[in-house]
Order: C-alpha cells, then structure tokens, then sequence
C-alpha cells in the first residue's frame, strides 16, 4: 500500500480554492468520449473540504450538472457559511470558467461519544481472490476502470463473464474494490466505489446496461484501515427511465465504514457488441 491519496488535488493561493487536472485514469466512457468519473467529482469535493477545514467528512451528497473532459482543469471552490464548535457545514462548487460542473454540500467534523456500534452486516461472499474481475466495456483505455481493482462478488457477472439471465429477484450486487495504486481507503476512495451503485443496473434488469449518475450521497460512519472495500449493492426500483439504489460499504474485517444511495439515468447498451465483448469464452 501506499500514502499517496488517489486523488491529488492542487493547491492555489487561495486557501479555499483547489484545482483538479481532468486526467484520463480519473474518467471513464467510450475511447474519444472520456468523461470525469461522477464519485471523482465527490471525492474531489470531499477532499478539498477535508483539507480546507481539518475536518473529516460526516455526510456529502453530490448533484451533477455537466460533464468534464481531459484535458479540463476543474476550480474546486470551497465555502463555508457555518463553522460550529464540532461541526461544519460548508459547500464545493466545481467549475470549468463560468460552467457549473458539480455541487456539493456537506457536513465535516467530530463529537466525543462513548457509543460506537453497527447494525448492518457485510455479506456473506466469496474473498475477492476468488471472485472475477468487474467487465470493462473498453479495455484498451488506462481510464478510471484501469485504475482500480474491482470483482464481483454476488450479481449478473459473479460466476463468470456471461450476459444470461432475466431480471434479478431482489436487485442485489457485491463487489470488492481497491485502487490499483494501493492509495489507501479514506472517504474519497468511499465516494468513487459508492458511485458504483448504477452498474446494479445490469444485474437488476438482466440486461446490459448502466446508468448516468444524477447525484451522489455519501455517509461516513468509521473508516478503519483495509486493503479491500467490501461494496453491497441495492437496486431499489427502476420507472420512467431512471434507477434508484443505495450502498453499504464494509472494510475486510467486517467494520461498516459507510452507506451511501444514488438516482441515475438509465442507458441499454447493444446486446450484440456487450455479448462480443463479455461473453465467456469457450
């Protein structure tokens, strides 16, 4: 593992502005349409506000607005109207010059509490050894995808790169993720592998397909050191177009560092080009 943060934001002269390079392994998207991953955005957001006040986050929910392209250079404004003895409220507007990229409000801070327990348990699942690799639709890029280790645990492509099947019975979907850099688990790496919500999309509807994220909320309950992020998945429902899903995301020992839900847009890809590409082969 390494200390180096997966994202590496640039500090200006202004305390509470930051700037973000749009670079390839921080998109993902079809080769020549390469966009900035939604979680980046609220990673990125998260760790300007993280920085600014030297506070960590509570809760950070994203509204994506438009799109951002390497080799775009995103302002990372940080304002804060509320500063309190243990809790900040504060806001991230990211732009392009004038263009509104995402928003971002939040909480960040911490209270002395003598309680500490969860609820919510990780699922049963094979280790992420034996679990094969989450399908890339474009394999040839060193995008986002290329920059991370994910498998799938429980879903459409858990037992094999095979685009069979109808809908799911219960919308369900476990993957394990880590960076390939080994860039350590904090709440930034929880906003990317949160922002995996919409591929439930796939399994829920047993077709291929995915979703272009509308927001992106995030809660941070304890993050403990952890090689793997253990990632469940919840397909909610799906009408008039969109997807609705939440998360819970576990470190290897079982600790519930996080939930978090989206809204996205759905997309059906071609079934013939997904099958060419993820079918298993003979």
């Amino acid at each position: 593992m390494t200390t180096i943060p997966f994202i590496d934001l640039k500090p200006t002269h202004n305390p509470h502005r930051w700037t973000l390079p749009v670079e390839p392994r921080l998109c993902v998207g079809p080769p020549g349409h390469k966009f900035l991953f939604g979680g980046v955005g609220l990673a990125t957001a998260i760790s300007a506000l993280e920085r600014t006040t030297g506070r960590p986050c509570i809760w950070a929910t994203a509204q994506y607005l438009s799109f951002a392209n390497p080799p775009d250079i995103l302002d990372i404004d940080v304002k804060v109207p509320v500063a309190g003895k243990n809790i900040t409220q504060a806001r991230v507007r990211a732009h392009i010059d004038e263009r509104e990229i995402f928003t971002v409000n939040a909480a960040v801070g911490a209270r002395e509490s003598e309680h500490s327990h969860q609820w919510l348990k990780m699922p049963d699942v094979p280790k992420p050894d034996d679990c094969p690799p989450f399908p890339r639709f474009d394999e040839t890029s060193d995008d986002l995808h290329a920059s991370l280790d994910m498998r799938v645990a429980r879903g459409r492509y858990a037992a094999g790169r095979n685009v069979k099947g109808g809908k799911s019975e219960d919308g369900n979907v476990v993957l394990w993720g880590r960076s390939v850099s080994g860039a350590p688990v904090d709440s930034a790496m929880l906003a990317i592998i949160n922002d995996f919500v919409p591929s439930g999309t796939s399994h829920a509807l047993g077709l291929p397909a995915g979703a272009n994220s509308l927001d992106n909320t995030l809660r941070i309950r304890k993050i403990v050191e952890t090689e793997w992020v253990c990632c469940e998945i919840q397909v909610e429902g799906v009408h008039n177009g969109f997807v609705h899903g939440r998360a819970a995301m576990f470190a290897d020992d079982g600790t519930l560092m996080a939930t978090g839900s989206q809204s996205g847009i759905i997309r059906i890809f071609d079934p013939a080009a997904f099958k060419a590409r993820f079918s298993k082969k003979d």
